[in-house]
């Protein structure tokens, strides 16, 4: 059996599991992989300006296409830097591998520069996380690495000494290339019947769908119907629930909306499918809560459950809906879906061009909705630019959206969108960026343009970290630190070989977001948008309004009234 690299095998171990992809940054102890992966492999390397960009964008291209990608990094600071990219990647299930070279074995443990012992870091966000100390383990440590990242959906860890990588030895015949689908689980006839008595029970039942809904989009359509019960959904499930739904109430928790929360307080019963909310305050106080899921540690977990039954959301609901009474009455389910229209017009009253020296940004984000394309994905930076693409962002059932929800990260949406246009090349990808989050990694603009990739980046540019600011005012305090000094980022982009756009007014904006979405190669927004823009949680309470006028009595007391007053003026005197 001929001897190859260590590098060499371990670079074609990725490219049999699948492996299309690898985001990194070049160094010297990463030479031979480099090397491998370009003469022995057709996995494309994608050079990004920070290894961090780089674990975004691999765990958004996994995240998309259910495949799995690579990363690979230099020792050191290199492969440091992946840390926080790939812990959003592990949060949202995506299989990802990291190569993160390291120094020769004989100068580990003797304190030698950019020494990093890289694995007490990287197990808390890793399925695998283990290092080649011998060459002719390297086979099995990568074949477990691939195996385990997609058997468990999370990132794996190989940390690869250079030394290592560049010995030869003989290569092994890959145990198990084949990937099994996963079996398909639902509950046993008992305990179906067991839940079926629950539900039909029940008054009022009430439906809240999570990212476990994904493919179950009919089924659960069924469902509703059976049981005349409208349907609120989690901001993960949002993709598999919204579109071409008549039951849809909307979302609930800090970023939903008011029908949402006021369906779940009300009801009586609550079947909570594939959700995994994290919120408590945000379940009925007073109902009677069935739960589905495929994993049984989130039984019960953020919530007290009258029965938990484990199972995929389709096969169950398949074998769950003949034991249901079919339902007649729509009462509760119109009046909730009355208050949802009520919410959404509400919510609209914002989403105009009535005084030109004003942007909300949540006309910006229903413009957006209406001219991108039917099959568009689009990210969101952690923050207010979330909330504005949860909110007003239409999915139809078609389009995707990414945004940092289990990680809860700023600069997220850009290195993502560089990720999900490499795996969908003729596809529309929009991100909506905040002006913090955007000037964290904003060097890696430099990538989209080397890679040719028609991106489309919208910056959200109100000179603060307003969602930091809300979040300041809403405990009373007048906001401090927040303030942002921004470039014109309109000519920053035309000046990188971008396609710069700005809007500073209303009446400008429709026609400039529409030239900016039909622009065929990458192009930048600059949209100046209110920076006293406030978000409303879906239920107010009096300690919310206590806390707005105690940080109002201190911005007029500490000589800042002119931005309260605005404040006011800005969401309730002007449109």
């Amino acid at each position: 059996m001929a001897k190859k690299k260590v590098a060499q095998i371990i670079v074609e171990t990725l490219e049999l599991f699948g492996v299309k992809r690898c985001y990194g940054v070049v160094g010297d102890t990463l030479n031979d992989v480099t090397n491998a992966m370009r003469f022995h492999t057709e996995i494309e390397w994608v050079h990004v300006r920070h290894e961090e960009v780089g674990g975004f964008a691999a765990g958004a291209e996994s995240f998309m296409t259910k495949g799995l990608t690579a990363c690979a990094g230099s020792c050191g600071p290199g492969s440091l830097h992946f840390i926080n990219g790939l812990y959003e990647s592990h949060r949202n299930g995506a299989p990802v591998v990291l190569i993160a070279s390291q120094l020769p074995t004989a100068v580990l443990g003797t304190n030698f520069p950019q020494e990093v012992d890289y694995k007490p870091i990287y197990e808390g966000c890793s399925v695998y996380c283990e290092e080649v100390k011998n060459p002719h383990e390297a086979k099995r440590v990568i074949m477990t690495a691939c195996q385990e990242a997609l058997a468990k959906r999370g990132v794996a860890v190989v940390i690869l000494p250079s030394d290592i990588s560049a010995t030869e030895v003989e290569d092994l015949p890959i145990r198990q290339l084949y990937q099994p689908k996963h079996p398909l689980i639902y509950p046993q006839e008992s305990e179906l019947v067991k839940l079926a008595k629950i539900i039909n029970s029940g008054g009022k039942v009430g439906i809240y769908a999570g990212a476990g809904c994904e493919g179950a989009h009919e089924i659960v359509i069924a469902l509703a119907e059976r049981l005349k019960a409208p349907i609120a959904h989690t901001s993960r499930g949002k993709d598999f629930i919204e579109g071409e739904n008549p039951y849809n109430v909307g979302m609930t928790g800090m970023m939903g909306i008011r029908s949402g929360y006021q369906m779940i307080e009300e009801c009586d019963t609550l079947i909570i499918l594939g959700a995994d909310f994290a919120w408590s305050q945000f379940y009925p106080k007073h109902a009677k809560i069935v739960q589905i899921d495929r994993d049984p540690q989130k039984l019960g977990l953020r919530h007290g459950i009258e029965l938990g039954l484990i199972g995929d959301i389709e096969p169950t609901l398949e074998r769950l809906l003949p034991h249901l009474d079919q339902r007649e009455s729509t009462e509760f389910l119109d009046r909730c879906r009355h208050l949802y229209q009520k919410t959404v017009k509400k919510l609209d009253k914002k989403a105009v061009a009535a005084s030109e020296e004003l942007i909300h940004p949540q006309y910006l984000t229903e413009l957006l909705s209406e001219y991108a394309k039917k099959d568009a994905f689009a990210t969101a930076d952690g923050g207010s630019a979330t909330v504005w693409l949860l909110r007003h962002f239409e999915t139809l059932g078609t389009r995707r959206t990414l945004v940092s929800l289990k990680h809860g990260t700023m600069a997220n949406a850009m290195p993502q969108a560089i990720g999900i246009q490499k795996s969908h090349p003729d596809r529309q990808v929009i991100a909506l960026c905040g002006d913090g989050g955007m000037t964290m990694l904003m060097g890696d603009l430099l990538t989209i343009v080397q890679e040719k990739l028609p991106v489309k980046i919208v910056v959200i540019n109100n000179g603060t970290l307003d969602f930091v600011e809300l979040e300041m005012k809403a405990d009373g305090m007048v906001n401090s630190y927040t303030d942002l000094q921004n470039p014109d980022f309109a000519l920053m982009a035309d000046s990188i070989g971008m396609k710069g756009f700005s809007a500073k007014g209303s009446h400008e904006l429709e026609e400039t977001v529409k030239a900016f979405l039909e622009h065929e190669g990458p192009a930048l927004l600059d949209v100046h948008t209110s920076r006293l823009e406030l978000i409303y949680p879906p239920h107010a309470t009096p300690g919310n309004y206590l806390n707005m006028a105690l940080y109002g009595a201190k911005a007029i007391i500490g000589g800042e009234g002119e931005s309260f007053f605005g404040m006011l003026k800005d969401n309730y005197l002007r449109k």
